[in-house]
């Protein structure tokens, strides 16, 4: 890595230049990935932050894991039969059911995917 300096009042200063960053939103999953990397693997952590390559990471994380949870809760939903029917004639059973399915889909699609080591 070659450093080109400027000078300034007679004092040499280094160029550093920050590398261009990811804009997508990180959101619930992706906060929760950092707060695992931040706590359990702080060498990753700090490395991905040096590298510049964190926030991409985290966000393709929440992508992928929001993704995985609307596929395992769709999929849940039509296997114990919650539809807009339900919905319709007990919207407190649906929501009840609904808020069910979710919590079970986020249990079974998140740790391995937010917790582990797989997408490092």
């Amino acid at each position: 890595m070659k450093l080109t300096y400027t000078e300034t009042d007679g004092y040499l200063i280094p160029d550093l230049v920050l590398p261009e960053t990811d804009t997508r939103p990180i959101g619930k999953y992706g906060e929760l990935r950092r707060q695992f990397l931040r706590e359990h693997r702080p060498d990753l952590f700090d490395l991905m932050l040096l590298e510049g390559t964190l926030h991409s990471h985290l966000a393709d994380v929440d992508a992928e894991a929001r993704q995985m949870v609307e596929d395992a809760i769709t999929q849940m939903a039509r296997q114990q039969g919650v539809d807009e029917a339900l919905k319709r004639a007990d919207p407190l059973a649906w929501s009840g059911s609904m808020n069910a399915i979710k919590n079970a889909a986020e249990e079974a699609v998140l740790p391995g995917l937010l917790y582990g080591d797989a997408l490092e």
